[in-house]
């Protein structure tokens, strides 16, 4: 299946509350799980994907690091705003691998999609790949 949720596809981070020019946040888009999204160290994060369309989406899946809490808006606008909330999840903490969590969104329709850290296992969070379905 083709993943809307990738550059290459035309999805784009329009948002993330903290960068390091080291590890952007458009590495969460790149397709690959050896590059990654750092976070500076506080909470809430937040990065926001815009989808090159509106799309029925089925299932987020999130690779991760150290992430405790993590809260999924929608918005439907061309702008990034009006955003209502769709999922909460609190994630199991691995420790020396990444964290793989499957979010069913049960085909809910969406132009962008708001991820919020809202708290980690420890003071720095990675997000090395979110796809979709």
């Amino acid at each position: 299946m083709i993943d809307p949720a990738l550059v290459s596809l035309g999805a784009q981070i329009v948002l993330a509350a903290s960068s390091d020019e080291n590890h952007p946040p458009e590495n969460i888009i790149d397709g690959n799980t050896a590059t990654f999204w750092m976070s500076t160290g506080m909470f809430p994060q937040e990065f926001i994907i815009r989808f090159a369309q509106s799309m029925k989406i089925a299932l987020v899946t999130m690779h991760c690091y150290n992430v405790k809490t993590l809260k999924i808006e929608k918005s439907i606008s061309d702008d990034a705003t009006d955003f209502e909330a769709i999922s909460e999840k609190e994630f199991e903490h691995t420790e020396g691998h990444l964290q793989t969590n499957d979010i069913p969104l049960n085909g809910t329709t969406a132009t962008h999609l708001r991820f919020i850290v809202t708290s980690g296992y420890d003071h720095f969070v990675s997000v090395h790949r979110v796809s979709v379905e």
